[in-house]
């Protein structure tokens, strides 16, 4: 009864919270609020903050399209495999108190199962056959070696704050500096790490491919990259990964930054998360797209290895040195 117990709980958090219905509402909450807040900003109408579920649900009524050329089997299982990493990604980002999956690298395994979803849009790329998916890829292969450092360099700056204060001096568990950010507060107040929690904030929107760092999609110039020869449901969950990625930045932002903000009350917590990931939604993303114009991909590139690595680098190497 104990390991039937135990089995069914696992999977309520896969399927239900905080794995897939939670991120599935959230994630297709936020692209709506996304595109409504910038139409408004563009002194457009826009589309209801619903649109991106209706959207979803046309597409798994459409027919799937597979080209000739294209590996039929990789072409297919490619969307599911991006969705399902960010899935179990969600289960190891805390939610203040709570955190599903948990360990003593959970950083790491972070770091792994965030490149997971870039590298199945690159497979489906690729097995597609197209030349525009063939241009796409390699400015999604260059956008993510370009966000990579980065966020290896905040993650190392919150890790070794953290660690040092926990007296191991360097610490992979979201666990831990959860659990820190509880008793001592957020690490967003602490002065050293204002410029890693600044370099997050500029990651969000290269790692969730949003404009203007859409370089491999650019509907203008190469008609959709990757997904060219995306149609129904195939396309459905790309459009769905999307979104649950933007959710999962911002909730990893909280879980890094702003984890003293929590309560003993696991729903008002889920809500504080949902709230800030909409505000970090419309100053990452929204505000974002609004005013700047699509960044060429050695502008992308040169961004993140100088400005926003430069910022988390400031934070490790006064992290490093116990400031």
């Amino acid at each position: 009864m104990t390991i039937l117990v135990h089995m069914l709980t696992v999977l309520g958090y896969i399927l239900i919270f905080p794995g897939f219905l939670f991120c599935f509402l959230v994630g297709l909450l936020l692209t709506g609020i996304d595109r409504k807040v910038v139409a408004r900003m563009q002194k457009r109408v826009g589309p209801p903050i619903l649109q991106p579920f209706y959207d979803f649900f046309k597409l798994m009524g459409k027919e799937t399209i597979v080209p000739a050329a294209a590996s039929r089997t990789v072409f297919l299982l490619a969307p599911l495999l991006g969705l399902a990493a960010l899935v179990v990604l969600q289960l190891f980002i805390p939610i203040f108190s709570f955190q599903a999956f948990q360990g003593v690298a959970d950083v790491i395994v972070i770091l792994y199962l965030l490149l997971i979803p870039a590298l199945a849009i690159i497979m489906g790329g690729a097995a597609s056959g197209s030349p525009y998916a063939g241009v796409g890829l390699s400015r999604e292969m260059v956008t993510i070696i370009a966000c990579e450092l980065p966020l290896v360099l905040v993650l190392l700056a919150v890790g070794k704050t953290v660690g040092r204060e926990l007296g191991v001096g360097l610490t992979f568990s979201l666990t831990d500096i959860s659990a820190w950010q509880a008793a001592n507060g957020s690490l967003i107040c602490k002065a050293s790490m204002i410029p890693a929690a600044v370099a997050m904030l500029l990651i969000i929107p290269g790692e969730t491919g949003s404009h203007p760092f859409d370089a491999a999609e650019a509907e203008t110039e190469i008609c959709e990259g990757m997904l060219a020869e995306y149609s129904g449901p195939p396309l459905g969950v790309y459009k769905l990964t999307h979104a649950i990625k933007v959710f999962t930045m911002t909730s990893l932002f909280t879980a890094l930054f702003l984890g003293g903000l929590g309560t003993r009350i696991l729903i008002v917590n889920a809500l504080i998360v949902v709230a800030i990931s909409v505000v970090l939604t419309v100053v990452c993303l929204s505000l974002v797209h609004a005013v700047t114009a699509r960044l060429k991909i050695e502008q992308i590139f040169k961004y993140y290895w100088t400005v926003v690595s430069g910022l988390a680098l400031i934070s490790l190497v006064l992290a490093w040195y116990g400031f």
